[in-house]
């Protein structure tokens, strides 16, 4: 078993062991300890151009913190753990600025409304001028966050590794509302990412809980058990909703969960419209009537949004510890651990694309904009490229 990168995936809390988060990274691939799958030729019809490409410092550190980039409108935005932030340009690669925040960063960025915004591993919540990237407040939360801050029109949401939930004023920085949940005492390495809209945000937990908040107070309006913990250790009762609930134009709330399942929510109450048994510590992708999931055995799974009912699975990139996938012109994107990008047919589940980005590795989720896909490597490397046909 490679220790390495099971220490990635997993963190310790309260008395959980370093040799049991270890069983737990053998429990997250199955009994056994699958080697990846070794690559196979395809027939290519897409082909990935590179556009430019950027150092950004000096990557994500041993600790592998999840800083993915993120765009708006013609800019892009990354970082890496010791503290550099980088704005580039979308199409030309242009740096727009660079700054040194001196702290360790440990959450991907956030993108809106002119602001970027990330967090630190001391629990520091940093909201950064797009234009310049001069800094507009510094807040402090309970401990460390590795998800991405989430913003409405008002507020800004974070979810830190201890389970809380701090919501911030985003002109000012200030708290407004603290919501506490309970952990148990062994985790995923993350936390879920919130899923916030106006008048509320959806927080996927660490014991399998799903709950709804109200943005204005914080008080939880619904709560329901998506997963449930089972068997006899703590490793079998990992239930950790780790990806970030997806919420469709009608109302219809996705969620994921490890060592459980995915299932269709009726967003205002809570009701079950549908559930199927695939475990993910991935956010799903929803395209149309398609939801799109990335297993924890690294296989890529279609589902039909309405129904539930598998469509396609390909396995060809099982235990290659792929990302989350993102979607680009009719196609899925996910890297993997040998910092390979890989596009799948988005309505046939084949392989039709493929590039190498460093050998380092890709872990957190591409970036898209249309056919255009921003990739970090491990190492810090930020590429551009471009899908034809």
């Amino acid at each position: 078993m490679n220790t390495r990168i099971l220490k990635k995936q997993l963190t310790r809390l309260g008395l959980a062991s370093l040799s049991l988060a270890l069983l737990a990274g053998c429990a997250s691939k199955g009994e056994s300890a699958d080697a990846p799958k070794e690559l196979r030729s395809f027939d290519a019809t897409s082909s990935l151009d590179s556009q430019w490409d950027r150092n950004v410092g000096d990557g994500f550190g041993h600790a592998r913190y999840p800083i993915a980039p993120a765009r708006e409108g013609d800019s892009v935005f990354a970082a890496d753990a010791e503290g550099v932030v980088m704005a580039m340009g979308a199409n030309s690669g242009d740096v727009e600025w660079k700054i040194d925040l001196d702290t360790t960063i440990s959450s991907a960025l956030t993108a809106i409304a002119g602001q970027v915004y990330l967090a630190t591993g001391n629990g520091e919540v940093i909201s950064l001028d797009q234009r310049d990237g001069s800094e507009n407040w510094r807040s402090r939360v309970s401990s460390e966050v590795l998800a991405a801050p989430q913003a409405n029109q008002q507020l800004l949401v974070v979810q830190s590794v201890d389970g809380q939930v701090t919501a911030l004023d985003r002109a000012s920085g200030e708290e407004r509302w603290v919501y506490t949940s309970s952990q148990p005492s062994l985790t995923l390495r993350g936390t879920g990412t919130p899923m916030v809209i106006d008048p509320v945000s959806f927080i996927g937990l660490a014991n399998g809980r799903l709950a709804t908040l109200d943005n204005r107070s914080g008080q939880p309006l619904w709560e329901m058990q998506i997963a449930t913990p089972s068997g006899r250790s703590e490793v079998e009762r990992l239930v950790d909703l780790s990806g970030q609930p997806v919420i469709s134009p009608d109302g219809r709330l996705f969620v994921t969960s490890y060592n459980g399942r995915v299932v269709a929510l009726e967003a205002t109450q809570g009701d079950v419209l549908w559930e199927a048994d695939l475990s993910s510590r991935h956010t799903p992708v929803l395209v149309g009537d398609f939801l799109f999931v990335v297993t924890d055995d690294s296989q890529v799974v279609a589902l039909d949004a309405n129904s539930g009912r598998e469509i396609w699975r390909n396995d060809d990139l099982e235990d290659r510890w792929l990302t989350a996938p993102a979607f680009a012109d009719g196609r899925l994107v996910v890297g993997d651990f040998e910092g390979y990008l890989h596009l799948i047919d988005a309505r046939e589940g084949d392989i039709v694309g493929r590039t190498r980005v460093h050998s380092s590795g890709i872990s957190v989720r591409p970036v898209t904009e249309g056919s255009t896909i921003h990739v970090q490597a491990n190492n810090g490397r930020l590429e551009t490229l471009e899908v034809t046909p």
